[in-house]
C-alpha cells in the first residue's frame, strides 16, 4: 500500500508540473481561461500518467476535476463537451485516484494558478490546519471515528466555516475506494463499535466550499499504527496516523501567520518525507519538469 501510493505521488506531480506549465504558457483569454484546458482534458493527462505505472489497473472511481465555482460541487463530474475551461484568476480542486495491484489511493490537491486572494489563502490554511490536527493525532485503541472527526473542524469553525461531508472514509488495497467498516465524521460507519484499530487505513479530507466561488479540499490516505506514550493510564493502548500519500501542499495557498510553530514544523517534515520518496522515481523518469517543481514545493515554510 505504502509503494502504491509513492508510485501514485509521483504520477500526481508529474502532472500538477505539467498543469502549471500549460497554464503559465498557454493561450489565455480575456477572461483568463487557458485554451485546451478544460476540466476532462486535463484529467485525461492525468489518467495517462497514471497508466505509465507498475501495477496500473484502472482508476478508483470518476476523477473530480473542477475549476472555480464548480469546485464549490462536492461531488461534482465534468462532462466531456459541456465542461469549464480552467482559469488563471481561479482554484482548481482535483480528488482523484488508482487502482494498483498492490494499493488503491484517494488524493485531493486544491492549487491556484494565479495570485490567490488573501480570504482564499485564509481558507485553505484554516482547511490544512484541520488536516493537520487529524493526522498528528494521537488516541485509544478502539476510537470511533465520531470522536475523531471534531479535531479536522475547529480550525475552521474559528473563522465560521465548516463542510458538509465525512471527514474520512477506509480505503481498500486493491479493493473498494470506500472500504468499511470504519470512517470518520458523525454517518453510520463513524460510530462502528470496534473503533479504529492498527493497520486501518483512512482518508483525512477536510475541506471548505463557498457557493459560486470556489472549493478547497485537502486529502491524504492515512494508515493506523502503534503508538509509544510516556504514561498507559488504565493499560490502554494508543495508536497514531502516519501518511500513505506522498504530494506536495502548493505553498502559496498557505499563509503562514495563522500557522503555529508545531503545524510549520509538520508541513517542512511531511514534504520532506515526499521529497525523499518521490525524487527518486522523478529522477529515473527524466522528468526533469517534476523534478523541478517537486523541489520547489517540497521547500521548508521557514
Amino acid at each position: 500500500m505504502t509503494r502504491a501510493h509513492v508510485r501514485d505521488g509521483a504520477a500526481l506531480v508529474s502532472y500538477l508540473a505539467w498543469l502549471e506549465e500549460n497554464m503559465e504558457n498557454g493561450p489565455v483569454s480575456a477572461e483568463g481561461t487557458v485554451e485546451g484546458m478544460d476540466e476532462v482534458s486535463v484529467a485525461d493527462e492525468l489518467e495517462r500518467l497514471r497508466s505509465k505505472k507498475e501495477f496500473y489497473q484502472g482508476l478508483s472511481f470518476e476523477t473530480i476535476s473542477s475549476s472555480g465555482p464548480n469546485g464549490a460541487v462536492i461531488h461534482y463530474a465534468p462532462e466531456r463537451g459541456k465542461c469549464r475551461l480552467l482559469n488563471k484568476a481561479e482554484m482548481y480542486l482535483c480528488d482523484s485516484g488508482a487502482q494498483y495491484m498492490d494499493g488503491t489511493t484517494d488524493v485531493t490537491r486544491t492549487v491556484h494558478f494565479g495570485t490567490p486572494s488573501e480570504h482564499e489563502k485564509r481558507c485553505f490554511t484554516r482547511v490544512l490546519q484541520g488536516h493537520i490536527a487529524l493526522a498528528t493525532a494521537v488516541f485509544p485503541v478502539g476510537t470511533p471515528g465520531h470522536k475523531l472527526d471534531i479535531l479536522a473542524r475547529l480550525p475552521l469553525y474559528r473563522d465560521g466555516l465548516d463542510y458538509r461531508h465525512g471527514t474520512g472514509h477506509g480505503v481498500g488495497a486493491f479493493l473498494n475506494v470506500h472500504e468499511g467498516p470504519h470512517g470518520i465524521g458523525t454517518g453510520v460507519r463513524t460510530h462502528y463499535k470496534g473503533g479504529f484499530q492498527a493497520g486501518m487505513t483512512t482518508s483525512n479530507e477536510p475541506g471548505y466550499y463557498e457557493d459560486g466561488n470556489f472549493g478547497i479540499r485537502i486529502e491524504n490516505v492515512l494508515v493506523a499504527e502503534p503508538c509509544e506514550t510516556i504514561h498507559n493510564f488504565g493499560d490502554v493502548k494508543y495508536l497514531r496516523f502516519r501518511n500513505l500519500t506522498m504530494a506536495p501542499l502548493q505553498q502559496k495557498l498557505i499563509n503562514r501567520e495563522l500557522l503555529s510553530p508545531d503545524e510549520v514544523a509538520w508541513v517542512d517534515a511531511y514534504h520532506k518525507d515526499v521529497r525523499d520518496a518521490l525524487l527518486p522515481l522523478l529522477e529515473g523518469d527524466g522528468d526533469e519538469r517534476g523534478k523541478k517543481f517537486l523541489l520547489r514545493e517540497t521547500e521548508p515554510l521557514g
